[in-house]
C-alpha cells in the first residue's frame, strides 16, 4: 500500500508542474518574439509563419507568399491579433515550453494548438500586392 501512495505521489508531482505552467504575459512575449520569425506546426506539419516586429506589429503568412500585416496587444492574460483583413481578434494563450512556444487558439481552443517549429532572424518570403488588368 505504501509503494502505491508513494508512486501515486511521484507521478503527481511530475504533472503538477505542467499543469501549473503559466501563460506568457504581454512582456515576456514581445521580449521572445521581437525581432524574429516564428515557424509554426500542427499535428506535424507545417502551418504558418510570423514575423514580430517593433511596436507590437506583425506580419502572418500560410506560408503560402501571401502576408497580412497586423498588430498585438494583451487582453485577460491572452494575446490577441488583428490583421489587415480581419479586424476580428484572434487570441491566443502562449506558453513558453522547452523546444519553444506553444500556442492554444483561444477563439476555439479545441481547433488549433500550434507549436513553435523554428525560428529566424530573416523575413519570410512575401510576395507584392495583387496586380492585374
Amino acid at each position: 500500500m505504501g509503494v502505491t501512495i508513494r508512486l501515486v505521489a511521484a507521478c503527481l508531482a511530475f504533472a503538477v508542474p505542467a499543469a501549473a505552467q503559466s501563460p506568457m504575459s504581454a512582456s515576456e512575449f514581445e521580449a521572445y518574439t521581437t525581432g524574429k520569425t516564428l515557424y509554426f506546426g500542427q499535428d506535424g506539419m507545417a502551418y504558418g509563419a510570423e514575423r514580430y516586429l517593433p511596436d507590437r506589429r506583425v506580419q502572418w503568412s500560410f506560408l503560402d507568399g501571401d502576408c497580412k500585416d497586423g498588430f498585438w496587444y494583451e487582453e485577460n492574460s491572452q494575446i490577441c491579433f488583428v490583421y489587415e483583413d480581419n479586424l476580428d481578434p484572434q487570441c491566443w494563450t502562449f506558453f513558453h515550453a522547452p523546444t519553444g512556444l506553444r500556442a492554444i487558439f483561444e477563439n476555439d481552443p479545441e481547433a488549433t494548438t500550434l507549436y513553435e517549429a523554428q525560428q529566424d532572424s530573416k523575413p519570410m518570403l512575401c510576395y507584392g500586392p495583387d496586380v492585374g488588368a
